[in-house]
């Protein structure tokens, strides 16, 4: 059981701030890696942290858990928190993002693997072809990542 799971035993589903790391992976062609997470949103990769972990750890963590691919050097792009990223999930559950948000293009391995779990597809797309099933909180973070705010 991990850090999150514990601290929903103590507080229910009452709100809690929760901080993350996403990351955009650029391949050679410039085109982003998205997951398509279980509830059909496509996604950067990326998750919650663990207790004691950086937000850079939780990156390369996560990437290389829902995806297989396995990252290097990250840059900074932005952090996103505030009222409009609020969560409640289908259980209940309630939270306040902190989203800190990193890209990169130095890929060591980029053979995709998914798991079937928390994703059921992994793909890289153009910019100008992303598909139409992303958050707006996604959206914002990739015209971040890509360069184009």
């Amino acid at each position: 059981m991990g850090y999150i799971e514990d601290l929903r035993k103590m507080v229910g589903t009452r709100p809690l701030i929760l901080a993350g790391a996403v990351v955009g992976v650029m391949d050679e062609q410039d085109r982003i890696l998205l997951q398509k997470r279980p509830t059909g949103v496509w996604s950067l990769p990326g998750g919650l942290l663990e207790l004691g972990e950086s937000t850079e750890e939780a990156a390369r963590r996560e990437v290389w858990e829902e995806t297989g691919i396995e990252i290097g050097q990250l840059e900074l792009v932005g952090v996103f928190s505030g009222k409009k990223y609020f969560v409640k999930l289908e259980n209940g559950d309630e939270f306040y993002p902190v989203t800190i948000a990193y890209r990169t293009t130095d890929i060591k391995s980029s053979k995709i693997r998914i798991d079937g779990v928390e994703t059921m597809d992994a793909q890289f797309f153009e910019l100008t072809h992303l598909p139409p099933e992303t958050s707006a909180l996604v959206n914002t973070i990739i015209t971040a990542v890509s360069g184009t705010m």
